[in-house]
């Protein structure tokens, strides 16, 4: 009981610390813009929340072993869920008072697809991180078909097109060609869909009004849900040809040479968002105190993992390796962490931007980045009726909370952490990306005119087209 007592008398001293000095911090700040940065002191101090074991769950462990949360009051315990789904689950339950998610996540969630519940986010996580592995055996029948650089190296990015011969003989065998990505909304799933759909190869619908929520109707390749820690593996007792999934999953098919990695997801959209912190609706409203200094400690943590040319990956590779976090082997982590990406055995090459926590304005939830998931939910029937161009910008506005992210900056710069400099002008921030052509097939994405988007694909739902 002493000791309980003595804790809690810590913790409070603690709070109280960091509100002083956030006082002290408002002198010289005007009293028009103090109401803005002032945050109260948090409605729940102690949380519990969630991840899946990949590296891009970084900044909730660079929060937590920095001290970040208990900068602002929070004593946070971080537990490893099974797969996407547990997750969700227990962020809508109330078992988790957030969690790492996929960005499509609280956008799926609050639309209906499959579980329905208001999920928020105003927090982006990362952008990139992913790429798709084919097994040695799919890659011995590639490899042939593809350009190689005068040192004898294949050329990067590859394509999909070389794929197709090789669908073409399991096609003439009466053998399906499987994949596994991770999610149903997972962008592992849209760029995996992506990239196939680039070259011609349909990778199959989601019919949900018609009981049909495989995604593979019409399919050439057959897309399975496959948890991420269990993908090599699974490839490796040949259920699977390939995968698409985050790190450190697809340097460990190198390390086992079980697979090769074919292309990384910076290769088929440049600087794509990939995760999200989310936690629900009505947590957010309860604890509007809370989530702020959620936000705050976790954008420090995406400027650690980031500062400097990622001088600090190193360091958080071996936090990262820990059984707690994700429990692989440093160096497999590493390889993509420290700036590099192996391919074959051997065939290192740079990746400065393979894991992108903080530049680039990473750490902003952009309307345009939900956006984009939302044209990929109905290009492949998961969304089976049209929606407007409204609808898309409303739903992306109902769950992405740019107020919020920006009230916990304007917290940082007032506490004296963090400097304005290190942020764009958010003032004039509207939420939306540039039209960019930034794909592998480069086709133009506007995040304002979602339909004409989804107009410009051979492949895919459009109009009031429906399965």
């Amino acid at each position: 009981m002493a000791i309980n007592g003595f804790t809690s008398f810590i913790r409070k001293a603690r709070v109280f610390s960091v509100n002083v000095l956030f006082f002290g911090t408002l002198i010289g700040v005007s009293p028009a813009n103090a109401s803005s940065v002032v945050i109260g002191e948090p409605e729940k101090e102690e949380l519990k929340l969630g991840f899946i074991k990949l590296t891009d769950m970084a900044p909730l462990a660079i929060a937590y072993e920095k001290g970040f949360f208990e900068d602002e009051g929070l004593y946070v315990s971080l537990e490893a869920q099974a797969n996407w789904k547990v997750l969700l689950d227990r962020v809508i339950d109330g078992e988790l008072d957030g969690a790492h998610m996929l960005a499509g996540q609280p956008l799926g969630a609050t639309i209906g697809i499959g579980t329905k519940a208001p999920v928020i986010t105003a927090f982006s996580m990362d952008l990139n991180g992913n790429a798709i592995t084919v097994s040695n055996a799919v890659w011995q029948e590639m490899k042939p078909l593809i350009p190689v650089r005068e040192d004898g190296k294949v050329q990067h990015p590859i394509k999909a097109d070389v794929l197709k011969p090789v669908l073409e003989k399991y096609q003439d065998m009466g053998k399906p060609f499987t994949m596994g990505m991770v999610f149903p909304v997972s962008t592992h799933n849209y760029e995996l869909r992506y990239w196939l759909a680039a070259a011609g190869i349909n990778p199959g619908f989601y019919a949900p009004t018609k009981g049909d929520n495989s995604g593979q109707r019409d399919a050439d390749v057959l897309l399975n849900v496959t948890p991420p820690p269990q993908m090599p593996a699974t490839m490796e007792a040949g259920t699977i040809q390939g995968y698409s999934v985050g790190e450190p999953w697809n340097q460990q098919a190198v390390a086992k040479k079980i697979g090769v990695p074919v292309i990384a997801d910076n290769d088929i959209w440049k600087n794509n968002p990939e995760k999200v912190f989310g936690v629900t609706e009505a947590w957010a409203e309860q604890n509007p105190n809370t989530h702020i200094r959620l936000v705050k400690a976790l954008i420090r943590a995406a400027y650690w993992l980031d500062h400097n040319g990622n001088e600090n990956r190193a360091q958080a590779s071996k936090i990262l390796a820990r059984s707690e976090y994700v429990g692989a082997n440093e160096a497999v982590i590493a390889n993509s962490m420290t700036g590099s990406f192996e391919y074959e055995p051997g065939d290192i090459r740079p990746a400065p931007d393979f894991n992108v926590f903080f530049r680039y304005n990473a750490t902003y939830p952009y309307y345009s980045d939900a956006i984009w998931s939302l044209t990929q939910m109905r290009r492949w029937g998961q969304i089976p009726q049209a929606k407007p161009d409204s609808w898309y910008i409303e739903t992306a506005k109902q769950v992405y909370r740019p107020e919020i992210y920006r009230q916990a900056v304007n917290a940082l710069i007032a506490d004296g952490v963090m400097k304005a400099s290190d942020f764009p002008d958010l003032d004039k921030e509207t939420g939306f990306r540039p039209p960019h052509n930034h794909f592998i097939d480069n086709i133009t994405y506007d995040g304002k005119k979602p339909n004409a988007y989804l107009e410009q694909f051979s492949i895919g739902l459009k109009g009031d087209q429906m399965i």
